[in-house]
């Protein structure tokens, strides 16, 4: 049989978005891993009418069903009372674990008031998992054909129950892998790439395909499910080299994080180095690549040059250009470019002048208009983006992807699309 899992996370702050629920991303990665399909995740605060009847709808479609939070010592922590309700539980009192809870209190020099023996409680016959990380254990239960599992809350705590105890306890009951591998595109969208892959899409049984749209770009994950991980990845490898073929240079990576984990990779086996200048983006492109461990191998740095003062003085840029031309101009970024090179005695040099917006600039230039450009040793790129209607969030966003590309494109050695000028 293959089980379904249904995760119920509960807390009142996950409603009202007071706090990500980032305990059922963790668990429905790493269920995955175990073979266990995920159908449902369900939200619910801590009422327990609502608690109820949220496990009462989850008990007639799951057969493993997993919550978090709700475990702790205070009145509105009622996840172990409404589960041993449901399924006819009886709660018992773990002296052992009381004894725990006070020894824990007393190496801190606490007071352990009455109600944290709340904690202690958990139905009868459970497995219990012991919490390395807090104070209230997790448990898990068999009962009316189902698996029962209940993990605290605090993410950290959820996490190391979870990976200790309770994947254990899970992996006996899956069946085989899940195995998935993640393409990852820019310059093709979601709705085009579905086009393009619709047939193929609906057709296929094991593996499957599946786009998803992420900011400023697009991803295809093709998953499988094997009895063990070789044959899931043999059923997903020529998948993966039709669908690389099919879409051509649009396609940056195969699990790869980013585009800019891409760049600094290339520039790495490239043995080149690469600095920004940037004036819409305000750093956005640096920032990226500076967010990766080991950046300072191939980034010289960056030159933000928001005013035309500073384009001038920092970067070269000639006085008459920037009046004729204005600064949102291709031979601003191209003066840019070729500036930050020289300044910054780099082998590549990005540059990004536009209108963020949200309006016009003062020569009327619109929001969303941004001029990109890559000056190498002999030639220097403009890409040219327009983006209209945006807010000044994604013109940012999309310039810094925009950027990104058209280095990656230079270094593995494809067609930028654009023509270069010396």
């Amino acid at each position: 049989m293959s089980h379904t899992v249904e995760i119920i996370s509960v807390g009142t702050e996950l409603l009202l978005g007071n706090i990500v629920n980032s305990d059922a991303q963790m668990l429905s990665r790493k269920l995955s891993e175990l073979g266990l399909n995920v159908y449902y995740h369900t939200v619910v605060g801590d009422n327990p009418g609502r608690l109820k009847e949220a496990v009462e709808t989850a008990k007639g479609r799951a057969d493993i069903l997993i919550t978090t939070g709700g475990l702790g010592p205070t009145c509105d922590d009622l996840t172990k009372q409404t589960l041993a309700e449901v399924f006819g539980k009886k709660l018992v009192l773990h002296q052992d674990i009381a004894n725990e809870l006070r020894a824990w209190f007393a190496r801190r020099g606490q007071e352990m008031t009455e109600n944290n023996l709340q904690q202690a409680q958990l139905p009868e016959g459970c497995t219990i998992f012991p919490n390395d990380c807090g104070t209230a254990p997790g448990c898990a239960f068999q009962a009316q054909g189902k698996h029962v599992l209940m993990l605290p809350g605090p993410p950290s705590e959820c996490t190391n129950m979870f990976e200790k105890q309770a994947m254990p306890y899970l992996a006996a009951l899956g069946e085989g892998v899940i195995v998935s591998h993640t393409l990852k595109i820019f310059g093709m969208g979601e709705s085009k790439t579905e086009s393009l892959l619709r047939e193929r899409m609906n057709a296929m049984t094991n593996p499957t395909l599946a786009p998803y749209a992420k900011e400023g770009e697009c991803e295809l994950r093709v998953t499988a499910k094997a009895e063990n991980e070789k044959q899931a990845e043999t059923l997903i490898a020529p998948v993966v080299e039709e669908l690389r073929a099919l879409l051509g240079d649009v396609v940056y990576g195969v699990d790869v994080p980013n585009l800019e984990t891409s760049v600094l990779e290339l520039l790495k086996q490239k043995n080149m180095t690469l600095g920004t200048a940037e004036s819409c983006t305000g750093g956005l492109i640096a920032k990226r690549l500076t967010d990766i461990p080991g950046s300072s191998q191939v980034f010289r740095g960056a030159v933000v040059s928001y005013c035309n003062e500073v384009k001038a003085a920092a970067l070269g840029v000639p006085g008459e250009l920037l009046e004729q031309y204005g600064a949102v101009s291709v031979q601003v970024a191209e003066a840019m470019a070729r500036g930050a090179r020289k300044a910054l005695g780099c082998d590549l040099a990005l540059a990004a002048t536009g209108v963020a917006g949200p309006g016009s600039d003062e020569r009327d230039n619109p929001a969303g208009l941004v001029y990109i450009a890559l000056a190498a040793q002999d030639r220097i790129f403009v890409r040219t983006m327009t983006l209209s209607g945006a807010s000044r969030e994604r013109v940012r966003t999309t310039a810094a992807h925009h950027a990104l590309d058209l280095a990656r494109r230079y270094l593995s050695g494809i067609s930028l699309g654009i023509e270069g000028n010396k």
